[in-house]
């Protein structure tokens, strides 16, 4: 099978390092949520059952079927819309609200609205937008010192000597050094591993205008607003462009719907995640790095079978730890994303501007920063462009980690115009 002749150590990595932030990040984010609506310990583990299992075969069979990396991911900010608005809503007039969202979802990717307004959005502004998102993972690496300097200032070490002598494997070792280390001054939580199966339950779906208003639209917006927005960023800044985003909303949307009435709130393109497996830390050559999102995706199905044991496993490891990890796997993510958003001179101010912003976390009207920051690109873009002819584009821009396609504003196929040996 070609899979596994593609798959690397580096890949793997990738996947569990994003399934290692993914959970530890947002994990107690999703517990409240639960809790809002008044969830028994069986039906929290029930949602932990759903969102494993959509977000690991979302991500895996799409990935296997074009051999390009997929990301699916619960939205994070849906999950804390829920945990604050949930009071006072039964478990049932959630699920309905889940599924309407769904619904939406559905019909964003499915009439092409959503990647046609993608479109409309220049490189630069997407690479911002894309280095805006990561870009505190970076800085919390670094915060992390202040609770952890050995831990931090040994795996930032690790980290710049690997990247010289083993560069594929640098986020590997750095991690298997920090574990080491951690478990060495006994710094990990064994306690909170218990080993079960989670079971589906099932809940009956209720209507209400009341839960649509107030739980179903909100949630819609922010995780087309502040999710599937950078999931596209990200996967374009990463040279994979020809991914067919429309298909991937939709699919995203009906893996939600069918799910729904056991735990899954939303699902949705990646952004943090995704750019952990599309980057050249996961894999040289751009077309095996698909065999990082199926690792990514096999784990998340073992999270969801066995839903409370390996979700303790994932959070015995130290906050300081995860936040140093994620940041040192993203640095080329995030300085690609940073020169493909400042090389051209006409974009360049619009483009800082949407990085500011993203980068701030400002949330206006229970919307996050990714969608304001775009906002602010645009209409800064707009008004330094009005009244100007556009200059056609010279030469070639190179994205994130693959290549931008010339006198266009999207992302190249990965490998396009050079050799990947």
């Amino acid at each position: 099978m070609s899979f596994f002749k593609d798959l690397s150590l580096s890949a793997f990595t990738a996947g569990f390092v994003a399934v290692l932030v993914g959970f530890t990040s947002s994990v107690a984010i999703v517990f409240q949520a639960a809790q809002a609506f008044g969830a028994t310990p069986e039906m929290a583990a029930s949602w932990m059952w759903a969102l494993g299992i959509g977000m690991g075969l979302a991500s895996a069979l799409p990935s296997l079927w074009w051999k390009k990396p997929v990301m699916i991911a619960w939205s994070t900010p849906g999950a804390a819309v829920l945990a604050v608005a949930g009071v006072g809503h039964s478990m049932g007039e959630a699920v309905g609200a889940f599924i309407v969202c769904a619904v939406l979802i559905v019909l964003a990717g499915a009439t092409g609205w959503f990647e046609r307004v993608m479109n409309r959005i220049p490189m630069a502004i997407a690479s911002a937008l894309l280095a805006g998102v990561l870009a505190r993972f970076g800085i919390s690496a670094f915060v992390a010192a202040q609770t952890a300097l050995p831990l931090v200032l040994l795996m930032l070490g690790t980290y710049l000597v690997a990247r010289r002598l083993l560069p594929r494997y640098a986020v590997p070792l750095t991690l298997l050094v920090a574990i080491v280390f951690v478990a060495a001054r006994g710094e990990l939580a064994w306690s909170s591993v218990h080993f079960s199966l989670a079971w589906p339950v099932f809940t009956m779906p209720v209507f209400s205008w009341q839960a649509v208003v107030s739980l179903a639209l909100p949630l819609f917006v922010v995780t087309m607003a502040s999710q599937n927005l950078p999931g596209v960023a990200a996967i374009r800044a990463s040279g994979y462009s020809d991914l067919p985003v429309s298909k991937l909303i939709t699919l995203s949307g009906l893996a939600t719907l069918v799910l729904a009435p056991f735990g899954a709130f939303a699902l949705n393109l990646s952004a943090i995640t995704a750019a952990m497996c599309m980057g050249r830390e996961a894999h040289e050559d751009p077309a095996r790095r698909y065999t990082a999102a199926v690792s990514c995706g096999a784990i998340y199905v073992v999270i969801g079978i066995f839903g409370a044991a390996v979700t303790g496993l994932l959070t015995a490891f130290p906050k300081e730890l995860v936040a140093a990890i994620a940041g040192l796997a993203l640095l080329g993510t995030i300085g690609g994303g940073l020169a493909a958003a400042v090389r051209d001179e006409s974009h360049r101010e619009a483009a800082l501007i949407t990085f500011l912003v993203t980068l701030s976390g400002v949330t206006l009207a229970g919307i996050g920063s990714a969608f304001w920051g775009v906002v602010a690109g645009a209409v800064a873009l707009a008004v330094q462009q009005v009244g100007r002819k556009q200059k056609a584009p010279v030469g070639k821009e190179m994205a994130a980690s693959g290549n931008i396609a010339p006198e266009t504003n999207v992302a190249a196929a990965p490998g396009a115009g050079k050799n990947v040996s």
